[in-house]
């Protein structure tokens, strides 16, 4: 029984085997990803047969079938290791797929959702412009309707894994007259469309290995049936679907990367001697250490309980509680890697450790699916919605 076939009938055993392929291969191989354009083919490999790419999907679509809870473990799970590997597969299955699986065309998700489940095809999310971001609705990009076909115009920036991609979805404004997100639309593109350019991969302060670049489009024709769902209008909708996916998953990586820095850091402190002993001994690195643990595990506790009250898709109330995950988790795991640099003192701050590329790599995290202040933003605007309408109800 393959890995796959496991993580449908035995999830427990699956999630073993998963732990098995970070302690013996992802982690041993991390260092192969720094300054790199994207993951090595053997160890993007092991992904697919592991059903990383599938981990969302039901399984008419060669998903794995997995509720909720299971794959917020699975994502905990694999993100100790380089949250690089998470990059390479996570912009599929949430951003990617969440889109087309609950707003696509029933021909759209047969033809696509097989082929990112098996990691046959890896696919791209395009939205973020110079002027649309954390404000959705300021996407420029536009897309006119010319006979059978629409004509996409625009730019993109920051998409991840535009330089591997083989199929976008991208967010561009099908009502001139709308401004608003209501005037967006979704489209899928595949590469090497005419009019589709990639530019050179961008270079970031952390995460080699999992590109970013910027995306241009000039008079790019796609068929109407590349309209998502069928329908315009309802960009914004599918941009949501896959975010809030994403927004939880980045919660989960944060997780992942924290246990990973405390157990460096534990590991570094129990056999570093100053003074006649381990450092382990000094109240000061202990004191680091447990807010270490404790903080992580109030973020696990708290990714758990959200993902099992989720059932299909999230409601208004849930959304706001990912945004909780996604806030509390990313602010976590920064002051965690934090911690565990100083705990390692100048071993911490070389380049021949895990430490410190961690630390960088886990910066991002505070920045993607909505910067900690925009959730601060979308959970106190909620708090306040509840408790007008609780008001105005009696």
């Amino acid at each position: 029984m393959n890995p796959i076939q496991r993580a449908r009938t035995d999830f427990e055993a699956y999630l073993q085997e998963v732990e098995d392929l970070v302690k013996n291969v992802l982690i041993p191989n991390e260092n192969r990803l720094v300054d790199e354009e994207t993951i090595p083919e053997d160890l993007t490999q092991a992904l697919r047969e592991y059903g990383m790419f599938a981990m969302t999907l039901p399984e008419e679509y060669g998903g794995l079938g997995l509720e909720t809870e299971q794959h917020v473990r699975l994502q905990m799970a694999v993100t100790r290791a380089s949250c690089v590997y998470r990059a390479r597969f996570s912009t599929t299955v949430g951003l990617v797929c969440q889109g087309l699986s609950q707003h696509g065309t029933e021909d759209q998700r047969k033809t696509y959702l097989p082929k990112l489940a098996s990691g046959e095809m890896t696919g791209a999310f395009a939205l973020t412009e110079v002027m649309a971001g954390s404000d959705a609705a300021g996407v420029a990009t536009n897309a006119k309707l010319d006979g059978n076909n629409y004509v996409i115009n625009g730019s993109k920036r920051y998409i991840t894994n535009a330089n591997i991609a083989d199929v976008f979805v991208v967010m561009a404004r099908t009502d001139e007259g709308d401004k608003s997100a209501s005037g967006m639309s979704a489209f899928i593109v595949e590469k090497g469309t005419p009019g589709l350019e990639v530019a050179e991969v961008d270079r970031k302060m952390g995460q080699g290995g999992a590109p970013t670049a910027e995306m241009t489009f000039t008079d790019c024709r796609v068929p109407v049936s590349a309209l998502v769902g069928a329908q315009e209008g309802i960009g914004f909708k599918v941009a949501m679907a896959g975010i809030n996916t994403a927004r939880l998953h980045v919660a989960c990586t944060s997780v992942g990367q924290a246990e990973r820095l405390t157990q460096e850091a534990l590991d570094y402190a129990v056999g570093r001697e100053q003074f006649g002993q381990s450092i382990a001994q000094f109240q000061s690195v202990q004191n680091m250490l447990a807010d270490c643990r404790a903080e992580t595990l109030a973020a696990k506790s708290m990714i758990l309980e959200t993902a099992r009250a989720i059932k299909v898709a999230p409601t208004k109330s849930q959304r706001a509680d990912i945004s909780c995950c996604k806030y509390f988790a990313t602010e976590m795991v920064g002051r965690v890697a934090d911690r565990a640099v100083q705990i390692l003192g100048g071993a911490g701050y070389l380049c021949n450790h895990p430490v410190e590329r961690l630390f960088r790599d886990v910066r991002l995290l505070r920045l993607f699916e909505g910067t900690s202040q925009i959730h601060q933003g979308i959970i106190a605007r909620h708090m306040i919605e509840e408790e007008t309408s609780a008001a105005a109800n009696g």
